[in-house]
């Protein structure tokens, strides 16, 4: 079993079904059985309140219920997907996304942090930030988020667990890494919490998957199961360089991958 669960559409080509259908074509080229939709959940009016930046306002300009449309009319013409959404977790704001979550029949939610306060980690126009601050207190405050997600028991999937390594920068004391690794691979896994082993780091400056390989052999240590995802915003994407992924996945000793319906799991052998 592949999956790809991390991939966007509306950023590149609206919801339009052509192009919907791109995807589900690469899909069935690479083999990947298990893919769905996991739109920014910050794209919709009905995620208003949430995520209050001006970043993320001025980008919400569609309703859930375009998103709905969309996925029963290709599971109408027989393409396999499955409806997530990519939520941003944001302290404080745990009640306003349960209601949301729990007011659609999603698959499966990846919980994801771009946001440190009104920082948007993973934005290179903000990239400037990291230069000015201590990464040290970048690392903890970021991670401190992740493992507030996994204790509020909202998401099913950790996205790119380490994405504050976006543009390279990373404590220079091995020891401090170490350990903020080791607590949070208790909390995700305390929290029941699957993490997607996601090829899209490859493609950014840090040159490397998500999650870093020490990070990943301690949630394997702790049990956390895998998806496999490519966070792909296009159709070229999907799928992106599985290959490393599938050997990363291996080599940590992952034997199995979790695939979701109806935000329940059941586990296949890794493809």
């Amino acid at each position: 079993m592949l999956t790809d669960y991390h991939v966007h559409i509306y950023e590149t080509g609206g919801f339009d079904p052509n192009y919907l259908r791109r995807y589900a074509e690469r899909a069935a080229e690479l083999g990947i059985e298990e893919w769905g939709l996991s739109e920014h959940a910050y794209f919709f009016a009905e995620t208003r309140g949430i995520v209050e930046e001006p970043w993320a306002e001025a980008r919400r300009r569609l309703r859930m219920e375009e998103y709905v449309a969309l996925v029963d009319a290709a599971r109408a013409e027989g393409i396999p997907l499955k409806f997530g959404i990519e939520m941003d977790y944001v302290p404080g704001k745990e009640e306003r996304i349960a209601r949301f979550l729990e007011s659609y029949p999603f698959d499966y939610v990846i919980g994801s942090v771009h946001w440190i306060g009104s920082w948007g980690i993973d934005l290179k126009e903000f990239r400037h930030e990291y230069e000015r601050r201590d990464i040290r207190e970048v690392y903890r405050a970021y991670f401190d988020q992740i493992i507030s997600m996994a204790e509020a028991h909202l998401v099913d999937i950790v996205g790119h667990i380490d994405l504050v390594k976006i543009f390279g920068y990373r404590p220079a004391d091995p020891k401090f890494l170490d350990e903020l690794y080791e607590e949070v691979a208790e909390a995700v896994a305390r929290g029941g919490l699957v993490v997607e082993i996601s090829t899209a780091g490859l493609r950014k400056p840090v040159g490397e998957i998500y999650p870093a390989r020490p990070l990943l052999e301690k949630l394997h240590a702790r049990g956390v199961p895998i998806v496999l995802s490519s966070d792909a915003h296009e159709p070229e994407n999907l799928g992106y360089a599985y290959d490393q992924a599938l050997a990363l996945a291996r080599e940590v000793g992952y034997r199995e991958v979790v695939a979701f319906r109806g935000r329940r799991r059941e586990v296949f052998p890794l493809g």
